[in-house]
């Protein structure tokens, strides 16, 4: 006489060979997806100090609002996981540039290994997309913007894509290099983030594609890196007539 309840074999498999520690498995990790998916969102539009842990448990269905602590620990843990989803891939892309660039002099070549892996990434994503914007809400948070830059400091085609670059960079002073260093990270960063604001909301955009649009923030850094520089004594203010060239 047969049944028809099926039963798990000792080991706790169903009759699909899947065990219940690996059903188990699975649901916590679609549990966390859900919530990196739906902090990120959260992040990008409002930023990351107003949104707190138990907004992100509301909003990814969790009826336990200490899931997000369950699962990832505090917010600098939460905001790292976040981070950590997307630069696996961007790192990955950005070692193949680098093979290929490695004996380059050109600062453009080492440019595009900092912009074109993270645009690239950009337009591998379903739309819409919230990794540009949540990129730009951690620049303006100083402590959060620390912490990722440490974390990004310890990857290697980082640390070789920077070092390819410095090699390249024009003899500038090291408050021109500094200032100059900085206005190509927000360039890059809110550059992208407002073509994937315009994007979502349905606003044209200038360039026609990702591509296109890294092709430009390209174009604009290595712009920016071999700009002249007007030396400035400490009591007075710039002649524009001094005016120094790069070469």
């Amino acid at each position: 006489m047969t049944t028809s309840i099926e039963r798990s074999d000792s080991t706790g498999a169903s009759p699909a060979g899947e065990t219940v520690r690996q059903r188990r498995g699975s649901r916590v990790n679609a549990t966390r997806e859900r919530i990196l998916s739906t902090a990120e969102r959260l992040f990008a539009e409002y930023g990351i100090g107003a949104v707190s842990n138990r907004l992100v448990s509301d909003e990814a269905g969790q009826g336990n609002n200490a899931a997000v602590g369950y699962h990832f620990g505090t917010k600098v843990d939460l905001v790292r996981a976040i981070a950590r989803r997307h630069n696996v891939e961007i790192e990955e892309r950005r070692k193949q540039l680098i093979a290929g660039t490695r004996d380059s002099s050109e600062i453009l070549d080492w440019v595009a290994c900092l912009v074109r892996p993270v645009t690239d990434h950009l337009d591998s994503l379903p739309a819409p997309t919230w990794f540009a914007r949540f990129g730009a809400q951690l620049m303006t948070d100083p402590g959060y913007r620390q912490v990722m830059e440490q974390d990004a400091m310890e990857t290697p085609a980082l640390r070789e894509l920077l070092a390819g670059l410095d090699r390249c960079l024009p003899d500038l002073p090291a408050e021109v290099r500094a200032e100059r260093d900085d206005m190509a990270r927000q360039l890059l960063v809110h550059t992208l983030s407002e073509r994937e604001r315009a994007l979502a909301e349905g606003r044209p955009t200038t360039r026609s594609s990702w591509h296109d649009a890294g092709t430009g923030v390209i174009d604009a850094i290595t712009g920016l890196w071999l700009a002249p520089y007007t030396p400035a004594g400490p009591d007075r203010p710039a002649d524009p007539g001094e005016t120094m060239n790069n070469d």
